[in-house]
């Protein structure tokens, strides 16, 4: 798979998981094999800091964030979305962000792409883009963009037509990221 698209979102199909399917349909038009993942009702705790990833590189807590860990090691691109709680992502995205850190060690994770999507009622976007930027910029993914879509009640970011361009626009960067890797 070449373009995974990840909404942090505890709302399955929301606002969240609507603009990160948007970036993934965009990537599909031009060729490219996506899938989406929702991390609504799925268990992912937090870092216990128990630093055994360190030697085994992997995290050793026990969840649904393994398996999402490993299709995003088999991603070229990832999309990472989270709906914006208290001028920041959620805490379900926080939580799988923070797990990242043991793929950090021997940078599993770099090289690829990364596209930030965040929604806000209507604020607290840019925040919680910067700390989804933050762990691309951690992890050395090549940044492709961020799209910051308005929206508090289900299906209100759809109505939002700079932030569907935008997805649309990191789409295209993706695409164009993707084609530039093969040539």
């Amino acid at each position: 798979m070449q373009v995974l698209g990840i909404s942090g979102s505890m709302r399955e199909d929301g606002n969240t998981a609507y603009l990160v399917r948007s970036v993934l349909e965009e990537a599909a038009r031009a060729g490219f094999e996506t899938e989406f993942i929702s991390l609504a009702g799925k268990t992912i705790g937090p870092c216990t800091g128990c630093e055994v990833c360190q030697k085994e590189n992997f995290c050793q807590v026990q969840d649904d964030w393994d398996a999402i860990a490993e299709r995003m090691l088999e991603a070229q691109i990832v999309v990472l979305g989270a709906p914006t709680y208290y001028y920041d992502v959620n805490g379900q995205a926080k939580n799988f962000i923070d797990r990242t850190y043991s793929l950090y060690h021997r940078r599993r994770l770099a090289g690829r792409g990364g596209i930030a999507v965040a929604v806000q009622a209507n604020s607290g976007g840019e925040r919680a883009v910067q700390t989804i930027e933050g762990f691309l910029s951690a992890h050395e993914f090549v940044s492709l963009g961020s799209v910051i879509g308005n929206g508090y009640r289900a299906g209100d970011v759809a109505r939002d037509e700079a932030a569907a361009e935008a997805a649309r626009a990191a789409g295209r960067r993706g695409a164009t990221f993707l084609g530039d890797r093969a040539s």
